[in-house]
């Protein structure tokens, strides 16, 4: 029987706090109560709450990301806690076995990790995606989501990007290029 899962990508302070080192700031900071909803939602419903988490070495000169964005979401720091009343909710349900966190060293929540394996294992076949940034790790793991035949569905009162224009652009892609369902 095939099942749906929500994911809740780098949904930390690094990329929502009004001082995070990568922020999206007011346009990210007005999901979380969208997403916690969406938690609660898959979590009482016995679906699967999976929370792929950007993670660095500060400086690391073998990462692309160093040349592009200065450091963020650097391991043990509150700059990858999650942001606002996720990290509360995440601490409540850790011990959930259908709630996972996991450290994604890449735009992609694909990329390097076992989350493909571990969606077939539990026969999902539909992804929710949440989170931020919508123009690059929604986006990369969107990419790879259809690139592995699953359904998606953006929930687009959930995703943040950094510009207006990142959002629009990705929101459009999404629905158009990879043939998700965009719902608010």
């Amino acid at each position: 029987m095939a099942s749906d899962a929500l994911l809740i990508i780098d949904y930390t302070n690094d990329f929502v706090a009004d001082d995070g080192a990568l922020t999206c700031g007011q346009s990210g900071q007005v999901l979380m109560e969208p997403i916690i909803d969406l938690a609660n939602q898959f979590q009482q419903t016995n679906q699967w709450v999976i929370l792929p988490t950007d993670v660095h070495q500060p400086n690391d000169p073998y990462h692309p990301e160093t040349k592009l964005f200065p450091p963020h979401n650097v391991r043990n720091t509150w700059g990858r806690a999650f942001y606002g009343d996720l990290q509360p909710w995440y601490d409540v349900h850790q011990d959930d076995a259908r709630v996972y966190m996991y450290d994604k060293t890449r735009y992609s929540a694909f990329a390097g990790t076992d989350l493909d394996l571990r969606m077939r294992e539990r026969h999902v076949d539909t992804l929710h995606l949440t989170g931020v940034c919508t123009d690059i790790c929604v986006l990369h793991t969107a990419v790879d989501a259809y690139n592995l035949n699953y359904n998606l569905v953006i929930h687009r009162q959930a995703v943040a990007a950094l510009t207006a224009a990142g959002q629009d652009w990705a929101l459009d892609h999404f629905e158009h290029v990879l043939g998700a369902t965009v719902v608010d």
